[in-house]
C-alpha cells in the first residue's frame, strides 16, 4: 500500500526528519525499536515519527503498552492506514541481520498480497534503502533527479516488506500490487500463531539479492505499519524491539 503513494509521502514521510549514522566503532547489535525502554501511556516511541499519507485521513493509532511485563507498541486500525518510521543509515553487508518480535490478534479476511484492493496487512515491517545516481539507468535517473528537484531529496530506490500473511505461503517472495520497487517477504502465513509473540530473524542482505538480483545499497529506514484502509477491516497487533545484528542467531 505504502509505494501507491511514491513520491510524494515517500519523501514527506520518509525522507524527512534527522538522519542518524553507524557509529566509527560499532557495537555487536545495532538497536532501532528500543520500546521496552519506553513508557507506556506514550504514543510515539522515542526516535521514530508517524508515516501519514495525504489521501487518507483515518489513521492507525499507535502507543506504548505494557504486555507480560514488557513495553511495546500496540497498533489499532479500522478502516486506516498509517505507520511508524525510524530513519537511520545503516550497511547491509555489516550488519546484513535484523530481529524483532511481533503479535497479531487477528486475520484480515479480505487482505491478499497480490492485489490492490487486498493490500492491507495486520502486521508489516519496511526496509527502504537509498538511491544510488551511479547505479541508476537513464530513465531512473530523470525521474529521481524530478524529485529531488521538487521536493529536496531522492526517494528510496527499493523496500522490502516483511509480513504476515493469510493466503501466501511462507518463505514466498512477490512484488507490490502497486510497485515492483517494493518486494513483500512473507514471514508468517496463516492463523496458527494468532495472539503469540514470535521472535523473527532475516537477513536483509541476501533477501534483497534475492528480492531483486543485486547487491544492496545503504539501508535508509525502518518503518512498522498496520493498515486496513483497503478491505475496511479491524486489526490490533503489537511490536517489539528491533534491532540488526551482524550474524544470525542459532537460538531461533
Amino acid at each position: 500500500m505504502l509505494w501507491r503513494f511514491f513520491p510524494a509521502a515517500v519523501l514527506g514521510a520518509m525522507l524527512s526528519g534527522v538522519v542518524l549514522s553507524i557509529p566509527a566503532r560499532a557495537e555487536p547489535a545495532l538497536a532501532v525499536g528500543e520500546f521496552s525502554k519506553g513508557q507506556q501511556g506514550k504514543g510515539i516511541p522515542s526516535g521514530w515519527q508517524p508515516l501519514t499519507f495525504k489521501k487518507i485521513s483515518v489513521h492507525t493509532r499507535y502507543e506504548l503498552v505494557e504486555d507480560r511485563g514488557t513495553v511495546v507498541v500496540r497498533a489499532s486500525s479500522q478502516a486506516a492506514a498509517s505507520g511508524l518510521i525510524r530513519h537511520i543509515r545503516i550497511d547491509p553487508a555489516q550488519y546484513p541481520v535484523i530481529r524483532w518480535r511481533w503479535k497479531i490478534t487477528s486475520m484480515l479476511k479480505k487482505a491478499d498480497v497480490s492485489r490492490k484492493q487486498g493490500d492491507d496487512y495486520a502486521a508489516r515491517i519496511y526496509i527502504t534503502f537509498e538511491y544510488d545516481p551511479g547505479r541508476a539507468g537513464i530513465f531512473d535517473r530523470i525521474k529521481y533527479e524530478g524529485a529531488r528537484l521538487l521536493y529536496g531529496q531522492y526517494p528510496p530506490s527499493a523496500a522490502i516488506s516483511y509480513i504476515w500473511e493469510g493466503r501466501a505461503p511462507e518463505g514466498a517472495v512477490i512484488p507490490n500490487a502497486y510497485t515492483d520497487k517494493l518486494m513483500m517477504i512473507v514471514v508468517e502465513s496463516g492463523e496458527e500463531k494468532l495472539n503469540a509473540w514470535v521472535d523473527e530473524q532475516r537477513n536483509v542482505y541476501e533477501d534483497f539479492k534475492t528480492a531483486f538480483g543485486k547487491e544492496p545499497p545503504v539501508i535508509t529506514g525502518v518503518a512498522i505499519m498496520t493498515d486496513t484502509d483497503n478491505t475496511g477491516e479491524t486489526a490490533v497487533s503489537f511490536y517489539g524491539d528491533i534491532g540488526f545484528y551482524k550474524t544470525l542467531s542459532s537460538d531461533d
